[in-house]
């Protein structure tokens, strides 16, 4: 039940600490290819720490 927790305050800290205007502007200047691949794996890191927040298989 920590673990859950640890990683539910993490991922609150970070949504509050990174601001998306940064991070939207940083990735125009990479370019599309850099925020399509982004864009994924954000996606994935989301899917992923939701089914180990939620439970998940165990």
């Amino acid at each position: 039940m920590e673990t859950n927790r640890f990683f539910s305050l993490l991922l609150i800290a970070l949504t509050l600490t990174l601001s998306s205007c940064d991070i939207i502007g940083g990735i125009f200047k990479a370019g599309a290819w850099t925020g399509i691949i982004g864009l994924l794996l954000g996606v994935a890191l989301v899917i992923w720490l939701v089914s180990k927040l939620f439970g998940g298989r165990r």
